[in-house]
């Protein structure tokens, strides 16, 4: 199991990187597959269809685009765990935006082979250092890829879920970043170490404010796998149906987190 957080995570820029490339080539790998009925079917994004939902896809990672566009901030105002709070004010452009790029692009395959190649272009332009201003603030490119490769993960998994059989795969890389960063997100939102938050194989925090265990199994523990905590951070799952669907394992007095979930919207 890896080390409890105590202090601000850093992220390997050249394995951030290639794990959004990863994930959107797996994303347009098995959107080339979809036919007319399928890109109709609803999804759990509201009103969404799956084609909107894909064109959403492609916009989380066009974001890069937009930002490297705008003159760079002068100096970095947030970190990246801050990001996942700042994401539900944006979400009524957001939808927005979307319902545009799905009208305009119908050609789904050639929108995100445009996007990945648009990307890699722009990764081997800028450094990593370079500020950008985005929804939460003036952050590094490094950091905000890190938040492009949470988008991917959590509507990688919309798209799993509204379309049977379709299985798309999540890197590893890609996989790890969305467990931490919003289990980092956690214990900034609840500071404290009265509860310990397992997600293995990526990631433990503890939060919850109470008293603080030294050594031993602490009292209150909550245990659950990458998927299903990225589903609750995110409020595709409710933490009462993840407990009674077995889901997640919660011990002790203060392990019920269910009250600051979700995080991100």
């Amino acid at each position: 199991m890896p080390p409890v957080r105590k202090r601000a995570r850093s992220y390997d820029p050249a394995r951030t990187r290639a794990a959004v490339l990863a994930q959107l080539g797996h994303v347009r790998e098995a959107v080339r597959g979809l036919g007319v009925e399928q890109l109709a079917l609803p999804t759990r994004l509201g009103e969404w269809t799956v084609r909107d939902l894909v064109a959403h896809i492609g916009m989380a990672v066009t974001a890069v685009h937009r930002a490297l566009d705008r003159p760079a901030p002068p100096q970095q105002d947030v970190t990246v765990v801050e990001w996942p709070f700042a994401t539900a004010a944006s979400a009524s452009a957001i939808a927005e935006f979307t319902r545009g790029l799905s009208a305009d692009h119908p050609d789904l395959d050639a929108y995100l082979a445009g996007t990945d190649a648009s990307l890699r272009a722009l990764l081997a332009e800028y450094p990593g250092g370079r500020l950008l201003e985005t929804n939460a603030g003036a952050l590094p490119l490094d950091d905000y890829l890190v938040t492009r490769a949470v988008e991917l993960v959590v509507h990688t998994d919309d798209l799993n879920a509204a379309v049977p059989g379709l299985g798309v795969p999540y890197d590893r890389q890609a996989l790890a970043a969305a467990t931490r960063l919003l289990a980092d997100a956690l214990a900034v939102k609840a500071p404290g170490g009265s509860t310990e938050v397992r997600v293995p194989p990526y990631a433990v925090v503890q939060c919850v404010e109470g008293p603080r265990h030294t050594r031993g199994t602490p009292p209150n523990v909550v245990e659950t796998d990458p998927l299903t905590w990225i589903r609750l951070a995110t409020g595709r799952v409710s933490w009462k149906d993840a407990l009674e669907e077995a889901k997640v394992s919660a011990s002790g007095e203060r392990a019920d987190i269910g009250g600051l979930l979700p995080l991100m919207s």
